[in-house]
């Protein structure tokens, strides 16, 4: 009897030991959070932290082997600033600040979180460029931007990000050429341009991207022919180019129209031969579907 009890207290030792190295992270990333915290204007949020509390009873916070994997502060009334020290959550596999009031440039450190597969920091206010090495990101899926105020060129270096999947940059200030290294995205399945001031042609390249279903090109500058390798995207559902200066759309006559559910160009010739859609062509429009998990 008193070794069965001396083994029940074992158990339970070992499980409450567990329990707090779960709850448990490094000092750095903790600091990392607080200044998140404190930089975002935290006590105003919809659902602010409490800092006396563990890290796993905040918000939007999971943990995982003692380390912070996941934040998800969708939709949370955060303001001010990404702090630089973002950076040091180099466990961290999901960031979600989507709708939210945040400004100012992205940080630079941003790009060590090597192992993110999501991020996702659409409808704020950021300005400034993306940074150059976006590239080193190798383990993303999903980078969702829409409705910034981002500028400059799209950095070549996103063609090496070659697990993606979901590529929304639409409602900002990007300008210059698509890059050709988009076309190495071969898992991709929905590229969102839309409403930026890119120019130039659309690369051949972006044939490539067979898995593609989503093409959302509309309200920018460029102009050329259409490619014909665009024919090669055998999983297209959804075609968007119009609003742009391009002076032929005939890289699409070889294009398996009945595939297609959303069609739309400045000619009235191609899209004519879309009359028989399931549903009426529309106008681009930059989609915002996310879910708060933690409400």
């Amino acid at each position: 009897m008193r070794k069965t009890s001396q083994y029940i207290v074992l158990v339970m030792c070992l499980f409450c030991l567990t329990v707090v190295r779960a709850e448990t992270v490094s000092p750095s990333e903790k600091a990392a959070l607080v200044d998140l915290f404190q930089s975002t204007n935290g006590n105003a949020w919809n659902t602010s932290w409490d800092l006396e509390e563990p890290i796993t009873t905040w918000k939007g916070i999971s943990v995982f082997n003692g380390h912070v994997v996941e934040i998800n502060l969708f939709h949370n009334n955060l303001q001010g600033q990404l702090p630089e020290s973002i950076g040091q959550l180099k466990h961290l596999r999901k960031l979600n600040l989507a709708l939210n009031n945040l400004t100012g440039v992205l940080p630079k450190d941003i790009v060590n979180l090597k192992q993110l597969q999501v991020l996702k920091l659409e409808m704020n206010r950021f300005k400034g460029s993306l940074p150059v090495a976006i590239g080193q990101l190798t383990e993303l899926e999903e980078l969702s931007l829409f409705n910034n105020f981002l500028s400059g060129p799209i950095p070549e270096s996103v063609g090496n990000i070659e697990k993606l999947q979901v590529l929304n940059l639409s409602s900002n200030n990007f300008k210059g050429l698509i890059p050709v290294s988009i076309g190495r995205l071969k898992n991709l399945k929905s590229l969102g341009l839309f409403e930026n001031s890119l120019e130039g042609e659309i690369p051949k390249e972006m044939g490539n991207l067979t898995k593609l279903e989503e093409l959302v090109l509309s309200n920018n500058q460029l102009n050329g022919d259409i490619p014909k390798e665009v024919n090669q995207m055998a999983s297209l559902r959804i075609l968007q180019l119009q609003h742009n200066q391009f002076k032929s759309f005939d890289g699409l006559k070889m294009m398996n129209t009945k595939s297609l559910l959303v069609f739309d160009t400045d000619s009235e010739k191609y899209n004519m031969d879309f009359k028989n859609l399931a549903v009426p062509t529309r106008m681009a429009d930059t989609k915002f579907e996310d879910i708060d998990d933690n409400e």
